[in-house]
């Protein structure tokens, strides 16, 4: 457990279901990137998904990056953050398919050490397909806030 300082984010909301997942990911980081290379601003760190419960037939969540300032509202773009909060973590290493499982495993573990989990929750894509073809390698940081 730890606690997580406050970051500030360039977003995109969406509400799509894992089929729509894919085909929404790539034009919203590409507009993200479009809208932080136009203001000058810069990402500080990976890409993330900010969910504000966990995920059910649908995914309701914020995709985004930390930036070194405020984005001005474009298109989809919105400013965000990340919250500053007591957040248990672990990392996934392993193909995206593989995230149910491991957030499973996780929420179990939590459980089992009495800790009472928020209904947000985040990943980190440390590393992905942007670095590496071989998903085995993939790193995923899972972030769950503790009330």
């Amino acid at each position: 457990m730890l606690e997580t300082e406050r970051v500030e984010t360039a977003v995109i909301h969406l509400h799509v279901t894992l089929e729509q997942m894919a085909a929404a990911m790539d034009p919203a980081i590409a507009e993200i990137m479009g809208v932080l290379e136009a203001q000058g601003v810069t990402p500080v760190g990976p890409m993330f998904t900010h969910h504000s419960r966990r995920p059910t037939e649908t995914f309701d969540f914020d995709v985004g990056f930390p930036v070194d300032r405020p984005v001005e509202p474009v298109g989809r773009v919105r400013p965000g953050a990340l919250p500053g909060r007591r957040v248990a973590r672990t990392v996934y290493t392993g193909p995206y398919e593989g995230l149910p499982a491991a957030w499973g495993d996780f929420s179990a573990w939590m459980d089992a050490q009495g800790l009472r989990q928020d209904e947000d929750l985040w990943e980190v894509y440390e590393t992905g397909p942007h670095t590496s073809d071989d998903a085995s390698t993939w790193r995923t940081e899972l972030n769950r806030p503790l009330l």
